[in-house]
C-alpha cells in the first residue's frame, strides 16, 4: 500500500472546517498514532473536537500550524 502524499498549504485552504485525525496528520507529516497520542495527551499542535469516542481537527488551526502563524497571536 503507498503513503498518501502530504498536501500542500493551498490544498488544505481548501478543506472542510473540520477534517479526520487521520487527514491532518498526513498535512502534518506524522503518523495519525501519534497525532492521536498527542491528543490524549492535550499537547496537540492543533485544536480538536471530540465527536463521540473520536476527534476531528479544526482546519482553520491546522492552516495556522502549516503556515507558522503564532498560536497565541490567533
Amino acid at each position: 500500500m503507498t503513503k498518501p502524499s502530504q498536501p500542500t498549504l493551498a490544498d488544505v485552504r481548501k478543506w472542510p472546517a473540520t477534517v479526520s485525525v487521520a487527514t491532518a496528520a498526513t498535512a502534518i507529516g506524522c503518523s495519525k498514532s501519534h497525532l492521536h497520542e498527542r491528543i490524549k495527551r492535550g499537547d496537540s499542535p492543533v485544536k480538536t473536537i471530540p465527536l463521540g469516542a473520536r476527534h476531528v481537527v479544526v482546519t482553520a488551526d491546522l492552516v495556522r500550524l502549516l503556515s507558522g502563524e503564532d498560536r497565541a497571536a490567533a
